[in-house]
């Protein structure tokens, strides 16, 4: 008996209960498409974190207070280091000599440019009877736009003469920009903060929500440091520094270099709790793409114990088709059919159920991850699909192996006799 005789035998016997070999692939379909899915939710919630956090500079370092020393403080977040953990008996702010010092390339050479940064949280901003609270207004020198990575799309920076005049000019994100100006230029337009007017000469491009989705990081505007302290909160310490590292590869030595630098300066002994912070967006960004790996894998793990129930479906329908089917095997087997064609048979059509299954449950798959959930677009990774194809095949041919093993294995003279 040829291959494509054994073929035209298997697949008739899959149309003659077209309502069973459906609902036996339906188990396949589901635990496909499920591994699938989920993979792709998985890699588009990674990619979409990891978007968030190089766009706040994957090669930077933020330097903030942090009064933990003696229990007084808040816990050091995931990428942050602090050093030691015993009492502190006096804590110093962060100033703008530790951001001098830190600028220092004999002290930190892994460092490309030092930005300190004096945030004052929301801001009330009026323009010709329009207003809008911005979320954050921040006060930094020009350095902090290529450090934070916040390009401008119209108009340009201030520069370091701006910051030496202490001008009053400012660069708004996009979100102040529709609030205030709404379709018209806000370029060379004078806005109002705190009754301070501040001339803008530049917008930044859009940049979505922050790192993890709670708020708006178009909702900003960046003045020059001087500006911001003479206006508005005076000439106090400093809301944190930001250090850009020389290249992805030296912000570890960079965070060394700055802790050395600060434990040296606020007198940290080596029991001694520091009273800074230093949040490390390239550990941030591995810490976080290593937990959405995670994640991943639990979620196509679950996924895949669908295929192994499609596995068992497959098995059950099998058997009882050989029981349905052994008169038939007896009569074939009688006229001279071969175990081997017997066996190909009914695997063939365990292997066909289940790779009907697969292709279906890719098909939806591909369609599933053209649309958003949960804010997230998923995206599909190529082995995923290898990977469960393969295993829907593997599993039509390890659970049609007894079935066909035992309808392979049937005397004619018995199979004949069975009612």
């Amino acid at each position: 008996m040829s291959r494509l005789e054994i073929l035209r035998f298997a697949l008739r016997g899959l149309a003659a209960n077209k309502l069973r070999s459906f609902l036996t692939t339906l188990g396949i379909l589901i635990g496909v498409a499920a591994v699938i899915l989920l993979v792709a939710f998985g890699e588009g919630a990674s990619q979409s974190i990891q978007k968030s956090i190089q766009r706040l500079g994957a090669n930077t370092l933020t330097v903030s207070a942090s009064f933990a020393g003696g229990g007084i403080g808040g816990p050091v977040g995931v990428g942050s280091s602090r050093q030691g953990n015993g009492p502190r008996t006096q804590a110093r702010q962060l100033t703008l000599d530790d951001a001098k010092a830190l600028a220092d390339p004999e002290q930190v050479p892994s460092a490309r440019s030092v930005s300190p940064v004096v945030s004052t949280g929301s801001a009330t901003a009026v323009r010709d009877g329009a207003s809008h609270t911005i979320s954050q207004l921040v006060g930094t020198y020009p350095s902090y736009f290529e450090a934070m990575n916040k390009p401008v799309e119209t108009g340009s920076y201030f520069v370091n003469d701006d910051v030496l005049a202490a001008r009053k000019v400012m660069v708004i994100g996009k979100t102040v920009a529709d609030e205030l100006f709404g379709t018209a230029s806000p370029v060379g337009e004078q806005v109002s903060v705190s009754g301070v007017p501040f001339t803008v000469i530049g917008v930044l491009k859009t940049s979505g929500s922050s790192g993890f989705g709670f708020q708006d990081a178009d909702d900003v505007a960046i003045v020059p440091l001087p500006a911001v302290q003479q206006s508005l909160t005076g000439f106090g310490a400093l809301s944190s520094i930001v250090v850009q590292a020389t290249g992805s590869d030296t912000t570890t030595s960079a965070q060394n270099e700055v802790t050395a630098v600060l434990n040296q300066r606020h007198g940290i002994t080596p029991t001694g709790g520091a009273d800074y912070r230093i949040l490390n967006q390239a550990t941030l960004q591995e810490t976080v793409s290593s937990t959405v790996g995670i994640f991943t894998s639990l979620l196509g793990a679950v996924a895949a114990i669908s295929l192994l129930v499609g596995g068992i479906g497959i098995t059950n329908i099998m058997l009882v088709t050989v029981t349905e089917r052994t008169r038939e095997i007896g009569i074939r087997k009688a006229i001279g059919a071969p175990r081997s064609a017997i066996l190909g048979q009914f695997l063939l059509e365990a292997t066909v159920l289940s790779l009907l299954g697969g292709l279906t449950g890719v098909a939806i798959a591909f369609v599933g991850t053209r649309f958003t959930i949960a804010g997230i677009e998923p995206v599909l990774v190529p082995s995923s699909i290898v990977l469960a194809l393969g295993v829907s095949v593997g599993i039509g041919l390890f659970f049609g192996g007894y079935p066909a093993n035992r309808a392979a294995k049937l005397r004619p003279i018995e199979a004949l006799r069975h009612e």
